[in-house]
């Protein structure tokens, strides 16, 4: 995949990420960040378990990467949110 599917599919799944989680965007930055990020976790949680990971601008890819965004931010929000 190139860059800028990355990019499209992160942002894509940071965005649904994050209002799963909170209800609210985390900023379109964060988002992007936070969804790549997610997308490679996804992808490594989905072939341990058997299943493909992301495989390219897909519903499927699509899926991974927002189960993983989620994963991602339930992690982030433990660590940097209840802080404050």
């Amino acid at each position: 995949m190139s860059i800028l599917a990355w990019i499209v599919l992160g942002l894509i799944a940071g965005f649904i990420g994050s209002k799963l989680v909170n209800k609210t965007g985390e900023g379109i930055i964060l988002d992007i960040v936070l969804g790549i990020v997610g997308a490679v976790v996804g992808g490594y949680v989905f072939s341990v378990l058997g299943a493909g990971g992301v495989s390219g601008l897909n519903l499927y890819s699509l899926l991974v990467a927002v189960v993983g965004a989620v994963l991602v931010l339930v992690v982030y929000h433990a660590l940097f949110r209840r802080r404050a």
